[in-house]
């Protein structure tokens, strides 16, 4: 059997790489709930290591949240996720786990970088203000797994991945990201019959999203590649991959998409006063499709997957 730690198994991300692992019956998953195992502890990540005998680890374990969570926030961002990676990357070091995956963010590419954007944009300028102390742990994180792998001959790979969004999303009005947060504010507006949703910023920003079962997908799949294809894939002096779709939209295109999913025919309003954060993230994903994977999901099916589980679960949201 293979011993899988996955980090962070109950989020968004978590979830649908345990759901992923799960189909392999040669993988015995590892899991360790938040009260039990306090990330940011070091003493206690190393004597969890010590104790299970690890032989993977998939590294989803994060603070995160939008613009708004990152502004109010940013000494938890910063702090929080350089404890979690250093620990986790660490002690898989020190207990000799040869094979790792760290999950980072497309946002740790300058704000005005050239798309689509290739790995090597990466340092090439200056981060988006809002988001800069998540940003800077995440790209942390990748120097971490590139010194380990350098230094000690790792197999520590590092994947960026476009605006996740699908089942066990975080729905909350201020501290989640884009399409959760549309989803809900919509759906909320169709009970209530409310006039007119407002939204953050001008509506004219561009995103990439890409379903998290895809990218569940991809991480799987890279992590089964050799060491040497792997290493081939990268090329370019880079030490990680980006992983989406490869197009994007504009934020009021998507805004009318999630008003079909979810039914909502009211209006809605964009408030400029609101920051819009970076104006265009698309990632340039040539070299994973190279390497022979490519998401499936579309944006319009990935929506309607992640309605139908809202809908399933608003009870909870609501309490």
């Amino acid at each position: 059997m293979n011993k899988v730690f996955v980090a962070g198994h109950n989020g968004m991300v978590g979830r649908a790489l345990v759901r992923q692992l799960s189909r392999d019956n040669q993988n015995e998953i590892v899991t360790a709930e938040r009260k039990s195992l306090d990330l940011t502890d070091q003493t206690a990540v190393r004597q969890f290591f010590d104790r299970h005998k690890i032989d993977e680890v998939y590294l989803a374990a994060a603070k995160v949240g939008g613009i708004y969570a990152n502004n109010i926030y940013p000494a938890e961002f910063i702090y929080e996720n350089l404890m979690i990676e250093a620990n986790i990357i660490n002690s898989a070091h020190l207990s000799n786990v040869n094979k790792l995956l760290f999950l980072g963010s497309s946002c740790i590419y300058p704000k005005h970088a050239e798309q689509p954007i290739n790995e090597t944009a990466l340092l090439s300028g200056k981060l988006e203000a809002t988001n800069e102390p998540y940003a800077i742990a995440k790209i942390a994180g990748i120097k971490l797994c590139e010194c380990y792998s350098r230094q000690y001959d790792r197999d520590y790979r590092s994947v960026m991945p476009s605006n996740l969004y699908g089942p066990f999303d975080n729905f909350h009005l201020e501290n989640s990201h884009v399409i959760p947060a549309l989803m809900r504010r919509l759906h909320d507006a169709k009970v209530s019959k409310g006039s007119i949703v407002e939204i953050w910023g001008s509506g004219n920003p561009k995103r990439e999203f890409l379903f998290v079962d895809d990218m569940a997908e991809g991480c799987v799949f890279i992590m089964n590649m050799t060491k040497q294809d792997y290493q081939n894939t990268l090329s370019d002096d880079v030490s990680h991959l980006n992983i989406g779709t490869g197009t994007d939209c504009s934020i009021n295109d998507l805004v009318k998409l999630v008003s079909k999913v979810v039914g909502y025919d009211g209006e809605h309003r964009f408030d400029k006063s609101k920051p819009d954060g970076t104006p265009r993230k698309l990632m340039d994903v040539s070299k994973f499709t190279n390497a022979g994977w490519k998401a499936k999901t579309s944006l319009k099916d990935g929506l309607t997957q992640t309605y139908e589980w809202f809908l399933a679960n608003a009870t909870s949201y609501r309490q």
